[in-house]
């Protein structure tokens, strides 16, 4: 008898779950969450619609993974954190460089995430379950920011006047998926004159001035 070997199955099933997430994800970007169906989804990624059920359980439960998945950019279960972008960035020899790196990598979240941000706002206000397919506590991106600005504290060229409290509350602003669609989508900003905005703005408040740091140190002590 013939069966399929574990690892050919656990394939298969991941490419089905990756072909259900991009066409739920592209259904509630075109006609938003409450007009899609999940037989519509099941057309479009072309399988049984008892396959998402069964895969899912419910249209909630697919909602929460298609914005799961457009924040890590892949299926796989793993946190933002433990990703090797966030992770090199966190490793890098300088605060200016960590930031170049983290804004980087924050940039390509939220060029997925912000387009979605409208529809998980349309999908909670006619269905108050979908607030609780994610459980209260911190905010995660919150805590991804602190967890970079503790980090960013321990590298030479941090500004030594900035908690890491105030270090993290600049990353969640200034990095929010709001603030990137006020400028990219609202004022028809590039993701490149964005990412340069970002970044010049954190390094300007985050990290020490090396221009300002070689003339003090030049001149000496104050008389």
């Amino acid at each position: 008898m013939n069966t399929v070997k574990p690892d050919k199955r656990a394939e298969r099933s991941r490419r089905t779950r990756e072909k259900v997430v991009k066409a739920a994800r592209e259904l509630f970007l075109a006609q938003g969450y409450g007009a899609t169906s999940l037989q519509e989804v099941a057309d479009r990624a072309g399988v049984a619609v008892q396959t998402i059920y069964f895969v899912f359980r419910n249209k909630r439960t697919l909602f929460k993974d298609v914005v799961d998945t457009s924040i890590a950019g892949d299926t796989e279960p793993v946190a933002t954190m433990d990703r090797e972008w966030f992770r090199a960035a966190c490793a890098a020899p300088t605060a200016a460089d960590q930031l170049r790196a983290h804004v980087r990598g924050t940039r390509e979240i939220l060029g997925r995430i912000a387009p979605i941000m409208p529809v998980i706002a349309a999908a909670a206000a006619t269905d108050p379950e979908i607030a609780a397919q994610w459980p209260d506590g911190p905010d995660p991106r919150h805590t991804v920011q602190h967890a970079a600005a503790e980090a960013l504290a321990r590298k030479p060229d941090a500004h030594p006047d900035v908690s890491v409290t105030m270090a993290a509350d600049l990353l969640f602003g200034l990095l929010s998926p709001q603030l990137y669609l006020v400028f990219v989508h609202d004022r028809g900003w590039s993701p490149d004159t964005w990412e340069e905005w970002a970044c010049t703005t954190l390094t300007t408040q985050l990290c020490t001035d090396p221009a300002a740091d070689q003339q003090a140190a030049l001149s000496g002590p104050p008389a």
